[in-house]
């Protein structure tokens, strides 16, 4: 007679063993415990990632939108000449300013270092951005410029999350080795003596 075959273990079957979801009776409680903790961890990340990912995407998006109109209500594009013809761009030195000449918005007139493109002509108009008193200024942040902070803002999120997570089960998984040493330091003073005093 052909002795019988083990059936073969299945790829769900080695999975529940492996995470310690099987009836094994060796499995101690501090095993179950660990696996709890460890489902309740990425359940609490699986429903907790994509909330605070757009509470942190939205907020982001909300602060660089307003900072976008205030510069908007602040700042105004007008047309500079250029005095002279620009410099030529170079790989040492890069673009360099230009001077150059433009009207504030309250009509005065200003000159300054603009930045042109390389060799423009002189009395060429470039664009740029000035503040009320007509001194030159940064641009308003760009619609891209705050897509991109509410997208980084929700990547950090999920990733502070994640590590967040990581910790927690890193420090619950010391706690529960604590218990586990503690647990087999009681066994071996229980079963200890019996052993050695067969020799």
């Amino acid at each position: 007679m052909r002795p019988r075959r083990r059936p073969r273990s299945t790829w769900p079957g080695r999975v529940f063993r492996l995470h310690r979801l099987d009836r094994n009776p060796l499995r101690r409680g501090s095993d179950r415990a660990e696996t709890a903790v460890l489902g309740i961890l990425i359940a609490a990340f699986a429903v907790g990632a994509p909330l605070a990912a757009s509470a942190a995407g939205s907020l982001a998006h909300a602060i660089a939108a307003r900072q976008q109109q205030a510069q908007d209500a602040a700042t105004h594009q007008v047309m500079a000449t250029l005095l002279q013809q620009a410099p030529a761009w170079n790989a040492e030195t890069g673009a360099l300013p230009s001077g150059a000449r433009w009207r504030a918005p309250d009509g005065r007139v200003r000159t300054g270092l603009v930045d042109a493109p390389s060799g423009a002509p002189k009395g060429s108009a470039v664009p740029v951005w000035v503040n009320r008193a007509g001194q030159l200024t940064d641009p308003p942040l760009p619609a891209s410029e705050v897509a991109a902070r509410a997208d980084l803002a929700e990547t950090l999120t999920v990733g502070g999350l994640a590590l967040a997570l990581i910790a927690a089960a890193r420090l619950a998984r010391r706690a529960l080795d604590r218990r586990r040493m503690a647990a087999w330091d009681a066994d071996w003073l229980a079963t200890g003596p019996r052993w050695t005093s067969r020799r």
